[in-house]
């Protein structure tokens, strides 16, 4: 990514974080994991919250998975079962590919009561679970699992997709057949002519304004936007899409 904290929703990437050797404390119960957390310092000025250094990590019971616990990409090494308090062991996250439900900066940093304070929040879904939507069909209050880049946590990203890169949230565009449309998203399409997004646009696009200036074809960003959807199509993109995350767009 051009910017390494780019990240936009509907982004298909691949995080992973290396193992690092850390201790486990409280025990293991059948929901979670707690660990000395090996990245993290102290906020000895938070106003609201004094954090004790550990992180209960949500664990798999065989099946019968919480929300947050289907949402968890962190994982220790040796498994939680074989772990009691006091022993030593590793916590990373293998690589894992997830699909972005959520993004945010903050300005100022974010306080959390632990350092560094993140000033970027993504939040993640892992493969094989969509937006609310669990095995068990429980539903989850948010969107999944939250990172903070930059906080220390070394993570790493690799970007396997994103849809409708040349586009930008609130750009209006008219499609093949003359039909305008609002772009909120990868698949938050609106119509214009107020009748059902059906099957969504035909490409090719055509942008017509963006942050509410008109475009013009010979527009750089509309030349990017007409040649990005010179082939392929909107169900294309959704098929793969869907092939990578193994997920539903939309909640």
């Amino acid at each position: 990514m051009a910017d390494k904290w780019d990240f936009r929703v509907g982004d298909v990437l691949s995080v992973a974080c290396p193992f690092t050797a850390t201790t486990v404390e409280q025990g293991v119960t059948g929901d979670e994991v707690s660990v000395r957390w090996p990245w993290w310092e102290i906020d000895d000025d938070c106003a609201f919250a004094r954090w004790n250094g550990i992180v209960a990590l949500g664990v798999d019971d065989g099946g019968h998975v919480a929300p947050e616990t289907a949402a968890e990409l962190f994982r220790t090494d040796p498994p939680p079962e074989q772990l009691r308090a006091g022993d030593p062991c590793r916590v990373g996250v293998p690589p894992t590919v997830v699909h972005v439900t959520a993004f945010d900066h903050h300005d100022p940093p974010l306080e959390t009561a632990w350092l560094p304070r993140p000033t970027s929040t993504v939040t993640v879904l892992r493969r094989g679970l969509s937006y609310r939507e669990f095995p068990d069909g429980s539903h989850l209050d948010g969107s999944g699992f939250t990172i903070h880049p930059g906080d220390g946590i070394p993570f790493t990203f690799e970007l396997l997709m994103r849809p409708y890169a040349s586009l930008r949230t609130g750009d209006e565009v008219a499609d093949a057949t003359g039909r305008a449309w609002r772009f909120d998203g990868p698949w938050d399409w609106t119509a214009f002519d107020g009748d059902p997004a059906g099957t969504g646009p035909e490409w090719p696009l055509v942008l017509l304004a963006r942050a509410g200036a008109p475009c013009s074809a010979q527009d750089a960003e509309a030349v990017a936007v007409a040649a990005s959807t010179r082939t392929g199509s909107h169900q294309e993109t959704l098929r793969v899409w869907t092939e990578l995350t193994d997920a539903s767009p939309t909640p």
